[in-house]
């Protein structure tokens, strides 16, 4: 074993691999040098009780910077990324200006090197997100940009996401898709059924979802391109993609802690607080969320951490911006609200958006000699109760507020470094 400057001590090692009793011995350039028992070094990190596993990755983080530094900064959300266990997370485009070009890319990579986890910035399909025209992909994915999209919007043209999925099998790149046909969501502000009508608010139907994904499987069908679908929301769109995947197509899910954790009823009070795109679904819905993480039809869950200024959160309901935060919550959301065991928690929250995302060589990976020591130390026991105003984040537009959850990150490792310690952020 090389030499040990520091050592996590006394946990269980949990990774793709299995379960182990063993402490994780790390070096001086950020690697893991040991894996075993009884194991010494300078520095010795308590993980008594505790579960030491490849850090969180989210595949689907809004960051606001450059354009909107009010309501979240790089650093700022990387900070609250950290505590919630995640050492990366990708970056999506629909900043102000968009990230559609190498110059955009260059400047999130710059913010992301300070950062308290790495920030893998997510390219525009179309430039400006508008759906008219590619970006250009060629230049952002030389910049080492893995995931595009235009979250915030459904590429509406066919034949454009067509051109753009020929585009992406030639750079190797994968095409994430907002799920949304316009038409169908116009003027729409929560799911359409029975909540919507009681309170007179304008719905979103499920088919405005649905008829995108499956437009997309047939794209990817056609031309062979992976495809990775966002926040999926509605039981259609799960049964879609359960079927591709049987077809043996190249099709990746996410769900997010929201859509299999609440419903439409929630909006009962229109607090903007529930407001988010895609909506809030049915009680089946949900239901259909929470079977898909547990059969692998869904294959992450993501956070769509969507931070924004209070000020804005406080306007009516249909004039409030959807969007929730969450990377602080996520992991414990899922370890109360789920009933999977702890490894198929974190096959949802590490390993397997690590693969999608393209960051499985340093993100995600065995706890294993020789890989990167991005890691987080998780009490699976210890409870506690969400506070908005003791979040990292620059916002608090957290509909979790006062709810009672289970499992928490006491450290989190990046390259090596304690970024967070019992709970605390160290930079």
């Amino acid at each position: 074993m090389g030499k040990a400057v520091l050592v996590i001590k006394g946990g269980e090692v949990l990774d793709e691999t299995g379960r182990r009793r063993a402490d994780v011995a790390i070096g001086a350039e950020g690697d893991v040098v040991g894996v075993g028992a009884d194991l010494d070094g300078n520095r010795v990190i308590d993980a008594g009780g505790c579960l030491v596993t490849p850090g969180l990755v989210d595949l689907h983080t809004h960051l606001r910077q450059p354009g909107r530094e009010e309501a979240e900064t790089v650093e700022s959300g990387s900070r609250a990324a950290a505590l919630g266990g995640y050492t990366a997370v990708v970056a999506m485009p629909n900043t102000e200006p968009a990230i559609d070009c190498a110059s955009v890319v260059r400047e999130v990579i710059e913010l992301g090197a300070k950062a308290l986890c790495d920030v893998t910035p997510a390219g525009a399909i179309t430039r400006g997100r508008a759906g008219v025209e590619l970006a250009p992909m060629a230049e952002m994915a030389a910049l080492g940009v893995h995931l595009f999209t235009d979250d915030g919007a459904g590429v509406q043209d066919a034949r454009l996401m067509r051109r753009a999925m020929e585009y992406a099998t030639s750079l190797g790149v994968t095409l994430g898709q907002h799920c949304e046909d316009e038409s169908l969501a116009a003027g729409g502000h929560m799911h359409e059924g029975e909540w919507s009508s009681r309170l007179g608010i304008p719905g979103i139907p499920a088919l405005a979802e649905e008829l995108m994904v499956w437009r997309d499987i047939a794209l990817s069908r056609l031309t062979g391109a992976p495809v990775h679908f966002l926040h999926l929301s509605t039981a259609g769109s799960i049964e879609l993609v359960r079927a591709a995947k049987a077809e043996g197509l190249a099709v990746t899910a996410e769900a997010t802690p929201h859509h299999f954790t609440l419903t439409h009823a929630e909006v009962v009070g229109y607090d903007p607080l529930f407001k988010v795109n895609p909506p809030l679904r049915s009680v089946e819905d949900v239901v259909a969320v929470k079977a898909g993480l547990a059969d692998g039809t869904i294959d992450a869950i993501a956070t769509d951490h969507a931070p924004h200024a209070q000020e804005t959160k406080e306007a009516p309901f249909d004039e409030a911006p959807p969007g929730m935060v969450g990377l602080e919550t996520a992991l414990a959301l899922a370890t109360t609200e789920l009933g999977l065991p702890v490894e198929a928690v974190l096959t949802l929250l590490s390993w397997r958006p690590a693969r999608i995302a393209g960051l499985a060589a340093e993100h995600g990976g065995p706890v294993a000699v020789g890989r990167p020591a991005n890691l987080c130390v998780i009490d699976p026991t210890a409870t506690w109760v969400v506070d908005p105003a003791t979040s990292a984040s620059r916002s608090r537009n957290n509909p979790f507020a006062g709810r009672t959850l289970t499992g928490r990150v006491r450290h989190t490792m990046l390259r090596g470094e304690p970024v967070v310690l019992d709970g605390e952020a160290q930079r």
